[in-house]
């Protein structure tokens, strides 16, 4: 997990998105699947975070207890969005987005 308290607005990240469930609409989901006997599959929700592209070089120490023999002064070059970005959530409505425009959604 990345220590995004560290972050510094402008200069880390120019903006941030926070995804919120709104439950209205997953219980009218649940219903149109109930009245016409639709098929529905659950989604990964554990990572789907990670699967943000960053826009941005983003380096960060090597976490406690993870760096390679020899190797502790080295830093990470971020290509994907990590909990604890601030800018996670906006890197991945930005692909959600993304793909939903190459399915026909407008």
């Amino acid at each position: 997990m990345a220590k995004g308290y560290s972050q510094a607005k402008g200069i880390d990240y120019l903006e941030i998105f926070s995804p919120v469930i709104c439950y209205e609409s997953i219980c009218l989901m649940f219903m149109l699947v109930a009245l016409k006997n639709w098929y529905i599959t659950g989604l990964d929700v554990k990572t789907a975070f990670l699967y943000g592209k960053l826009n941005k070089e983003i380096y960060m120490k090597q976490p406690k207890d993870f760096t390679a023999q020899g190797q502790g002064s080295k830093v990470m070059h971020l290509l994907h969005a990590l909990y604890g970005l601030k800018q996670t959530g906006l890197q991945w409505w930005k692909e959600v987005e993304a793909f939903m425009k190459t399915m026909g959604f407008h």
